[in-house]
């Protein structure tokens, strides 16, 4: 299963070194997970110690999330999806924690129903298919991050293109996303959370920048809660230097790079 993820390619330089950090050797990650868990000190929004276990602990008639809220215990199948959800909580604990929070509240608050609820809702998305692009502050990011949001595929992806080697970086964030892009397609997208920073943070190296947004993020997550708005659309092979053959013939299929709908 784990043979089928390409660690060349760059949508999972954000998780590669959780990953490294597993030293598998074979596909039970299980317990590797748990060792790395316990390392980093992972703790759930209650403060309980964050454990990884099999689906089947998971009590019928339990919502996930309240389940990992209640006993700081993650069911993880024995599958992609939950490999990655499983990386990005070594990666971004501090959002990952703050998103369980907000979700668990809502059930707590709503129960389980056929309707999520706006903000669980949000939760949900953030969870599954977020990325999250660092921009740097400033006139010329916020015009960018502007112009990406009218849909301005051209002028963000390929006219600034230059952009994207020491202004903007776009980090991966959702596991859902992460697992369709092991067969990547065109027309995979992610919901998009603009993070913007000053130039000390885009210095800083890898493992420092994930961690100041993951604080950062988590920070305005809790100040502010989330909603579906907060999300702009990118599609993610749209990225400079993450596909071949990005020409302007490339961002002017409007199948993938879509206009920006009228109101």
């Amino acid at each position: 299963m784990l043979a089928q993820i390409d660690w060349s390619r760059p949508w999972y330089d954000t998780v590669r070194p959780a990953f490294d950090r597993l030293g598998l050797e074979g596909e039970d990650f299980l317990a590797a997970f748990n060792r790395n868990a316990s390392a980093l000190g992972l703790r759930n929004h209650a403060g309980l110690p964050l454990r990884f276990v099999p689906q089947s602990a998971l009590p019928e008639g339990t919502a996930y999330e309240e389940f990992i809220g209640a006993t700081g215990q993650v069911p993880t199948r024995d599958n992609l999806h939950d490999f990655f959800n499983g990386l990005v909580w070594q990666t971004f604990p501090l959002i990952k924690r703050q998103l369980n929070a907000l979700q668990a509240a809502q059930i707590a608050q709503a129960g389980i129903g056929k309707s999520r609820g706006p903000a669980r809702d949000a939760a949900t998305i953030f969870d599954e298919n977020a990325a999250l692009l660092l921009v740097r502050e400033g006139s010329a990011g916020r015009t960018l991050v502007d112009e990406l949001r009218a849909h301005s595929w051209l002028a963000v992806l390929h006219d600034q293109r230059a952009l994207f080697d020491s202004g903007v970086r776009l980090c991966l964030f959702g596991h859902a996303l992460m697992e369709k892009l092991v067969a990547p397609r065109k027309a995979i997208t992610a919901h998009t959370r603009v993070v913007f920073a000053g130039d000390e943070v885009l210095a800083l190296a890898p493992d420092a920048q994930r961690a100041w947004i993951d604080a950062h993020v988590a920070g305005q997550l809790a100040a502010e809660g989330l909603r579906t708005a907060d999300f702009t659309p990118l599609p993610v092979l749209g990225v400079p230097g993450w596909w071949p053959g990005q020409d302007r013939d490339f961002y002017l299929d409007t199948t993938v790079f879509r206009p920006k709908r009228s109101s």
